[in-house]
């Protein structure tokens, strides 16, 4: 962001924003006109610190339409907040004290690290099959370790980002949540299931088939799980409003005990445009839109690539949803902070996250994320051809 600033001629392919030009302006201009029509002051006062009742009960609805649930959810159990990120702090906050341990996939969310450590949390990578998802075996082996050394107590949570995740693009599977769910079961409900659910509603053509992990948590119900989501990516970042539910009432009173103490509560005025853009449809229509935006622009970036990529080596996946690519260098060049080829990208004129930031422990050299959030599609194809001017100085072979 820093260097964004200082040198405003760099195109970002880093920062997760979302697009100017998609924002929704009018929808929301009109929304905020028929509020004060209305003439209720109230949506100006102090809210719950637990948030909108009427919003939390539209989302608790959808969460449970999501999920498939005969019986809804209990809208007592869901809370909101400043963005998913304050929702995550307030989590990790509550549960851990200083030198605890949370268990997070390769690659995670590097913010998320970033706050572990601000916690004095440590951060513990598990095993990883080849598909993407967690070795839940490597798991349980990892879960037994920490018995045999003493250090069990120590481990407070594992952490999925499981709908096209930050930064990988990846999909937890169905099989994969049942058995890491299994896994934390056998330890009695002293190791938590933190489910990062950001993406999820940012597929592009169709959802993605597995439930969530309060879904798929029957018979193993000693296990507490928190899931978040938010709404700011899928509507308007600016209005910085995140939806969280939590099955373990002790867990969730002492989140609430913190916000209070933070903030008395998420932007009333904030939740009250929600609320009315969910009733008047205006939400999902404008998602819709998002989808359609983000899938084109993932086309851009994915197709400007492949092909010079690709006859030097460079690999990835296509991702079905989210707002990343995750690419992976040929073995020996090296994308971190301190590389000649983050250099050279800066001296191209674009801006990229180095994969490095999105590990806890090993931390791969040849990583890069590449963000599609922001730019136009005309800026993308300008940042794609930067990227590959920094690429060809590192490649053996000519990039046509």
């Amino acid at each position: 962001m820093t260097l964004a600033i200082q040198q405003p001629h760099l195109l970002s392919l880093a920062a997760g924003f979302t697009d100017n030009a998609t924002l929704p302006l009018e929808e929301i201009s009109k929304i905020a006109v028929e509020l004060g029509e209305q003439g209720d002051r109230s949506v100006l006062q102090y809210g719950a610190n637990q948030g909108s009742l009427e919003l939390r009960e539209i989302l608790t609805r959808r969460l449970s339409d999501q999920d498939r649930f005969e019986t809804p959810l209990d809208v007592s159990s869901s809370l909101i907040t400043n963005g998913s990120q304050q929702a995550l702090y307030l989590a990790v906050q509550a549960l851990c004290d200083e030198g605890d341990i949370v268990l997070v996939e390769q690659p995670t969310y590097f913010v998320f690290l970033e706050m572990l450590r601000g916690l004095g949390v440590e951060a513990v990578s598990m095993p990883m099959s080849s598909n993407g998802d967690v070795d839940v075996d490597g798991l349980k082996a990892q879960l037994s370790n920490f018995e045999k050394a003493g250090k069990i107590n120590r481990v407070k949570a594992v952490y999925l980002v499981s709908y096209y995740a930050n930064p990988s693009g990846h999909s937890v599977s169905r099989s994969c949540k049942s058995g890491v769910l299994k896994a934390l079961e056998a330890y009695g409900g002293q190791i938590a299931l933190f489910e990062d659910a950001a993406y999820r509603e940012l597929y592009y053509e169709t959802p993605f088939e597995s439930e969530s992990c309060l879904a798929l948590s029957e018979g193993a119900e000693s296990v507490p799980v928190f899931y978040s989501t938010t709404l700011t990516k899928p509507f308007a970042t600016g209005l910085k409003v995140g939806f969280s539910y939590c099955t373990h009432a002790e867990w969730l009173a002492r989140m609430l005990a913190i916000k209070g103490q933070q903030d008395f509560g998420t932007a009333n005025y904030n939740q009250a445009l929600l609320a009315r853009a969910f009733k008047k449809g205006v939400f999902d229509s404008h998602l819709s839109m998002l989808r359609k935006s983000y899938h084109e622009k993932m086309v851009v970036l994915d197709s400007v690539l492949s092909g010079p990529l690709s006859e030097v080596g460079w690999t990835w996946e296509r991702p079905s949803g989210g707002l990343y690519l995750w690419l992976t260098a040929p073995e020996g060049t090296e994308t971190g902070f301190d590389s000649d080829f983050h250099k050279a990208a800066i001296e191209a004129g674009v801006l990229y996250v180095p994969g490095e930031l999105c590990h806890a422990q090993v931390e791969p050299r040849n990583k890069v994320r590449l963000s599609f959030g922001v730019l136009s599609g005309e800026e993308l194809v300008q940042a794609a051809e930067r990227f590959l001017a920094a690429v060809k100085r590192f490649s053996l072979a000519e990039i046509s």
